[in-house]
């Protein structure tokens, strides 16, 4: 061989050396493309790419059929979600449980009125909606029979019964007609029922339709029953279906969903008492004349459930999630709740691929995440969260939760606060879908210039896991307040293109202003989070609680512990300025920069309480959380608000003294953990 040629292929081989060793410390320090940097591009690279004709494809092909947890078909919606990630060039995994789930066998139910004529109520939508629909029913409620009067319970809180009994109507061995609303979920209202001796109850809905039935659930509490505060995954610990841990969640007393117009049947044939003027419905409340015959049968059984990542690896801090999620599953078809929120969740994945094709790299990680078994009471997440629980402490940044994308007209958003600022600025570069204004401008004047932005004590959608178990900041967007086909099998992709959105362009908000803050979550050096706000909604719930205890119980220990907190809320705002005014790349900026940001994510780990709430003790979080009866006026600070209403008993006063100590403890924690001093004191 020549010596040229010798030397030559030293070179070649040399330099191919070089390229691999370059290769491997790219790698290892994810070196960012040069362009990685420029985020104005890449945002508007993203809304450049929305398409209302792809969002309407992908929603049309998630609702040609029902979906119902544990069923084929859901399995196969799974796996259609997972099909397209991967068509977008995304990693995606599929995580899978078994829980324990609840279905119909059989309902029937027949009025008999004084003449003795008996007529069947019907317990289906028109044969042409139920195409594989699953019967209306509730799912977990005990089987049973009952014959008895009719009695109308108005929304079965305990004020109503007071109500009925103050006007001599005697509800035991009754069957109950409750309508929905003022809070009550069909848990708490059949339980109620339960509690006063009623039969057996019957649910409508009076904004539905007139032949919509609303399914859903009557179990107390999130996940799967049989693995309470632990993963139900196969060949792991499950409690029997007769533990009373597990009965225990069911009401007493058996339920259905009655439709509007059945409803209606039933209640206009009622005599006895007058309907309480507070009520504001005129006429008969009952019991009787006319009696009904109610039975129901249905079955417990364990399925499989499966929830869909997909994962979009940070560049440089590849151990910090930005978590983005929607359920899949649905009582019916699904077009609103949920999959409106799915067919959005798509988009984002097709959006993100574009990017990462044209050099994007998000610093975080974000992971797309899609949810089973929602509809039976959050589980197809909570299983995920108990599993990954010690992972979301240390690593989760925020859950961003979309459930019910697109309802109707007008944003609707609730988040914990230090999001307030990120919401509201993505919102003046995005554009309302009705109007064409910039949607920040047509929101805040639909609220009369307020910026209307709700908070999470709710148990209602996936983000209450990471929340109110893991202490994860969290949003929760929709548009629309409320639709009439909610669970029923009006709520298809044909009700979607003739009322919910016809352009779809609702569709395409959401998931701008979805993929907008995620972009910012997931790439700004400095994480866009600011807890003086969090301050300020702390400071108007002191003063709400104590214009309502009225100086009977002291407020001092929870106004010193805000105090503190506000204080330290100031202090790392302005450090948290300083270093996004510091462009610095050198390793003692970035290690500031990522220990702030450390803080900045575990400060709302400060508000959980390892006891839980009274009587709920899955619930950690103290600041926001499930209240244990409707006849709370406050939405904040569970706890105390669980005590209040004990408000006249001897042991209350000290009862809400502990719940405001345990109060003040988590807001110092919180303080502690964002000044991240190696000692609090």
């Amino acid at each position: 061989m020549p010596p040229s040629w010798k030397s030559t292929r030293t070179l070649l081989l040399l330099l191919t050396l070089s390229l691999f060793v370059l290769y491997a410390v790219v790698r290892r320090h994810r070196l960012p493309p040069p362009n990685h940097r420029n985020a104005a591009y890449y945002r508007s690279a993203f809304l450049s790419t929305a398409s209302n004709a792809t969002v309407a494809a992908y929603l049309r092909a998630l609702t040609r059929r029902p979906h119902l947890a544990g069923t084929p078909l859901s399995l196969s919606a799974a796996v259609y979600v997972q099909s397209q990630f991967r068509a977008q060039g995304l990693t995606t995994r599929m995580s899978n449980f078994s829980a324990l789930l609840s279905y119909p066998k059989h309902a029937s139910v027949a009025a008999r009125f004084r003449n003795g004529t008996v007529l069947p109520i019907r317990l289906a939508e028109p044969s042409a909606l139920r195409n594989g629909v699953v019967a209306p029913y509730h799912a977990y409620s005990p089987s049973g029979a009952a014959y008895g009067a009719a009695v109308f319970l108005n929304y079965g809180r305990e004020e109503d019964y007071t109500a009925l009994a103050a006007a001599g109507a005697e509800v035991t061995g009754c069957v109950g007609i409750v309508r929905r609303g003022a809070g009550m979920s069909r848990h708490d209202a059949a339980a109620n029922a339960a509690a006063h001796g009623v039969a057996a109850v019957l649910m409508y809905t009076e904004d539905a339709y007139e032949e919509g039935f609303e399914r859903g659930t009557v179990m107390e509490g999130l996940g799967d029953p049989l693995t309470p505060g632990w993963a139900g995954i196969d060949g792991g610990e499950k409690l029997r279906s007769d533990d009373p841990r597990v009965t225990g969640k069911f009401p007493g007393v058996p339920s259905l969903p009655l439709s509007k117009a059945g409803a209606a049947t039933i209640l206009s044939s009622l005599e006895g008492a007058s309907s309480p003027n507070e009520w504001r419905r005129i006429g008969r409340v009952g019991p009787g004349p006319i009696f009904i015959n109610f039975t129901y049968e249905g079955e417990l059984k364990m399925k499989p459930i499966h929830s869909v990542f997909a994962v979009i690896e940070g560049s440089e801090e590849p151990d910090r999630y930005v978590l983005l999620g929607n359920h899949r599953d649905a009582w019916t078809y699904g077009a609103v709740d949920p999959n409106s929120g799915t067919a959005a969740l798509l988009d984002l994945g097709r959006r993100f691929s574009h990017l990462l094709s044209l050099g994007w790299m998000p610093r975080r990680t974000i992971v797309l995440c899609s949810w089973d078994a929602e509809e039976f009471g959050m589980i197809g997440s909570t299983e995920w969260v108990e599993q990954n629980i010690v992972n979301l402490g240390s690593k989760a940044t925020v859950y961003f939760n979309v459930d019910c994308a697109v309802q109707g007209p007008g944003l609707f958003v609730s988040t914990t606060p230090q999001l307030d600022d990120v919401f509201v600025e993505v919102t003046k570069q995005v554009r309302d879908p009705d109007s064409g204004n910039i949607l920040y401008e047509q929101w805040t004047a639909a609220n009369n210039g307020v910026k209307d932005i709700g908070r999470l004590s709710r148990v209602d959608s996936d983000f209450a896991p990471f929340l109110h178990h893991a202490g994860v900041p969290s949003i929760d967007l929709y548009y629309g307040s409320e639709f009439p086909v909610y669970h029923t099998a009006f709520d298809s992709y044909e009700w979607m293109v003739k009322f919910g959105d016809p352009s779809f362009q609702r569709h395409v908000t959401v998931a701008g202003i979805w993929g907008l803050v995620a972009l910012r979550l997931s790439d700004e050096p400095v994480l866009p989070f600011n807890y003086v706000s969090y301050a300020v909604e702390l400071q108007e719930y002191n003063r709400i609680l104590e214009t309502m205890l009225k100086g009977t119980v002291s407020l001092n220990p929870i106004s010193a512990a805000i105090q503190e907190f506000t204080a330290a809320a100031h202090e790392t705002e302005e450090e948290a300025k300083k270093l996004r005014a510091d462009p610095g790349t050198d390793e003692i900026t970035v290690l500031k920069k990522r220990m702030l940001n450390d803080r900045l994510m575990v400060a709302e780990r400060g508000f959980l309480d390892p006891e839980g709430l009274p009587t709920r003790q899955w619930f950690k979080h103290l600041i926001y959380g499930p209240v244990g009866n409707s006849d709370n006026k406050i939405d904040f600070f569970p706890g105390v608000a669980n005590a209040m209403i004990g408000q006249g008993k001897d042991d209350a006063v000290a009862a809400i003294e502990h719940e405001i100590w345990r109060v003040a403890r988590g807001i110092e924690r919180a303080a502690c953990g964002l000044r991240g001093d190696f000692s609090c004191r």
